[in-house]
């Protein structure tokens, strides 16, 4: 049975959230004045539960001082908006806010729900907006409420709801059928190998393509399109740093040619070795998930930085949020396991000024890429516990194409667990594998070969991972 579960702010209390969007709507040209925005959230349970069990789970759910929780929907008759705008997440996307109210929900029931038992989150903001359009309050929802990339958007009118139900919010994959393995022919034109890399998201240049066209008509046979996909994945930028580890051709200032092989390594890793040999502070570089330093007689230090560029661009919060605790997790990981610190963060952007008719079509504009890259970064720190510390922001309009996203994690590390160096760690026959996290959707698919890409309108929708930071 569905049930429709409504968490509402009290009368008596503000509501934090609908006010922070009434000031972004304050920054937008064009839109009448808006009295207020109410919001809820609203949990969509799909479970074999009665009634009352819903009653219970909705009076739980919900803060006792400042919410109220329902079953069912506040009518219509007693509220002031115009418009309710509803954001749920498309079929398939990672929901997480659904994952932990599921395993809630078992808690309060006494039983663990089932794999076919299901529940849906979504956020309904209540526009009180009179002069308001439709098409005004559909902008605001695509272009400041939500991701379309990742999220669906419905938007009625007050008066649409008033003698009828909201329809439930129930993101269901349809149509799943058996799983089929296909074969790439490669037997075709140079042309036809690059429109095939292209509308796979495979990202590989016809040199690449051809390769791999060779290798197989050694074989006798066609690769499979998961035998293309692994080999796209492990030959991306992201995997692979190929632009670090190529030959290039380099012209001095007086005339000669001189070809660098692997930037990469002939000068980040070949330098940093070499002032390993000759400082003591360097205790660990290039040989683990973080680099490590001396601190004190106690203690080492961790760091880690690494970029989320691209998966930012598309969604800043969620591309910033996964960069963030990828880089809590590399300090957990090196030696013996760090104690997490603080996070810092850097941004390369376009001016937060710029006209939005100089914004590429498919490339959000850098306003809106700032606050959202930023929020991630803070979301997926703080709420896990390790606060962001110190950070820079820099401007300048060729970031329009592709900012740069920078995200770091400092750790401490005990030069001594035992009778063992912190810093180091071995690989025992015999040892366990433990893999934990929480589950996936469908986001994050080609998130690897899409680093290789330019951003265009056309970049994949499901290329970006939604971060789940306080599983990890």
């Amino acid at each position: 049975m569905d049930y429709r579960i409504e968490m509402s702010v009290k009368p008596q209390w503000q509501d934090a959230r609908g006010q922070g969007v009434v000031r972004r709507l304050s920054a937008l040209p064009g839109l009448p004045p808006v009295r207020g925005i109410r919001t809820r959230s609203v949990y969509t349970v799909s479970a074999n539960i009665t009634p009352d069990e819903a009653a219970k789970v909705a009076h739980e759910l919900a803060d006792p001082v400042t919410r109220s929780g329902i079953v069912g929907e506040t009518p219509s008759a007693g509220l002031d908006y115009t418009w309710l705008i509803r954001v749920g997440f498309k079929p398939g996307v990672t929901d997480n806010v659904a994952r932990t109210a599921w395993e809630a929900i078992g808690d309060i029931i006494g039983r663990k729900l089932s794999r076919e038992e299901q529940v849906f989150s979504s956020i309904e903001y209540l526009v009180d907006s009179p002069e308001m359009t439709r098409e005004q309050a559909q902008r605001i929802a695509t272009g400041l409420l939500a991701n379309v990339l990742i999220e669906s958007v419905d938007v009625f009118s007050r008066d649409e709801l008033v003698n009828s139900s909201i329809p439930l919010n129930k993101p269901v994959i349809k149509g799943l059928g058996e799983v089929i393995v296909r074969d790439y022919d490669l037997e075709v034109s140079d042309e036809k190998l690059m429109e095939l890399s292209h509308k796979g998201t495979l990202a590989l240049s016809l040199e690449e393509m051809k390769s791999i066209q060779g290798y197989f008509r050694k074989l006798g046979r066609k690769p499979t399109d998961v035998e293309m996909e692994v080999l796209a994945q492990t030959w991306s930028e992201h995997c692979k740093h190929k632009i670090f580890a190529a030959d290039i051709d380099y012209t001095t200032p007086d005339g000669k040619t001189i070809t660098i092989s692997s930037l990469y390594k002939s000068y980040i890793k070949k330098s940093t070795k070499e002032l390993q040999s000759e400082v003591p502070w360097l205790v660990s570089v290039f040989t683990d998930n973080a680099g490590v330093i001396r601190f004190n007689d106690r203690f080492d230090l961790v760091y880690k930085a690494e970029t989320h560029n691209s998966p930012s661009a598309l969604d800043p919060y969620g591309g910033a949020m996964t960069g963030i605790v990828g880089v809590n997790r590399d300090p957990l990981g090196t030696g013996q396991g760090a104690d997490l610190l603080l996070n810092v963060w850097g941004y390369c952007l376009g001016s937060p000024f710029t006209d939005p008719i100089n914004v590429p079509e498919g490339l959000l504009h850098p306003r809106r890429l700032r606050d959202g890259v930023h929020k991630g970064v803070i979301d997926g720190g703080n709420q896990s516990g390790i606060p962001y510390a110190v950070g820079w922001e820099y401007f300048d309009d060729r970031y329009i194409g592709k900012p740069l996203v920078y995200c770091g994690t400092v750790g401490t590390l005990p030069r001594k667990v035992g009778d063992r160096n912190g810093w180091e760690k071995f690989i025992e026959p015999g040892d366990y594998i433990v893999m934990t996290g929480g589950r996936i959707g469908k986001d994050g698919i080609h998130g690897a070969t899409f680093s290789s890409e330019e951003l265009h309108k056309d970049s994949p929708v499901q290329a970006v991972q939604i971060g789940d930071p306080i599983t990890q």
